[in-house]
């Protein structure tokens, strides 16, 4: 019997199989919190070309902005507030990270919305 192997999602909310890599493989994340978390998780994994995807177009830098820090490791993420809505929804986390042996914290609410079924990261703003 062949042993299956099981990788943590670097979203922190289960195994990455089936956690974010369905997203990151092209399924549609079916809500705003699914696609912050497939966003965070790409981050970690260095998939810059995801998180370009997934901008909205309206706000989206241009893709040579997006390069992957292989010095950062993502150390976790916490959700702390879901707002959903039919096509605009926020999702305030925290997400930690070290680089250069500085630990740092980003705390933001980030704004989403979708269109044609598909949910796109807008901007945020970072509370006090």
């Amino acid at each position: 019997m062949a042993k299956t192997i099981t990788t943590a999602c670097p979203c922190g909310k289960g195994d990455y199989a089936t956690c974010c890599k369905p997203y990151h493989d092209g399924t549609p994340a079916p809500t705003a919190e699914a696609l912050m978390r497939s966003r965070y998780s790409a981050y970690a994994l260095g998939l810059m070309h995801y998180v370009h995807a997934t901008w909205h177009a309206s706000t989206r830098p241009p893709l040579t902005d997006f390069v992957h820090d292989a010095a950062t490791k993502w150390l976790g993420l916490e959700v702390r507030k879901f707002v959903p809505g039919q096509d605009e929804a926020t999702v305030e986390f925290v997400a930690r990270s070290k680089s250069g042996g500085r630990a740092q914290r980003l705390h933001e609410i980030s704004r989403f919305v979708r269109e044609d079924g598909r949910w796109f990261y807008i901007d945020g703003v970072f509370p006090e």
